[in-house]
């Protein structure tokens, strides 16, 4: 996504440019005092459809997982 910083004069003046660039994709970095203090951003209202079984086999769980933990752990003994 490509962003643009400007100042907030320019912010004013580009006003009508900047609301297509944002609407395309883009994000606009908004700087005062030669600081950013702001980004503006697209909403959107597009979600990305999820697909089942994508990451298959990179998550694993181990067999004890549902064991209750010894004492020590609540306690900091070691």
């Amino acid at each position: 996504m490509p962003t643009q910083v400007i100042t907030i004069s320019d912010l004013k003046n580009r006003i009508g440019d900047l609301i297509t660039f944002i609407t395309e994709g883009g994000s606009v970095i908004l700087e005062k005092d030669s600081k950013p203090f702001a980004r503006l951003i697209p909403i959107s209202d597009k979600k990305k459809k999820r697909i089942a079984g994508l990451n298959k086999g990179e998550i694993w769980t181990s067999d004890d997982f549902d064991d209750p933990l010894p004492d020590s752990f609540w306690t900091g003994e070691k």
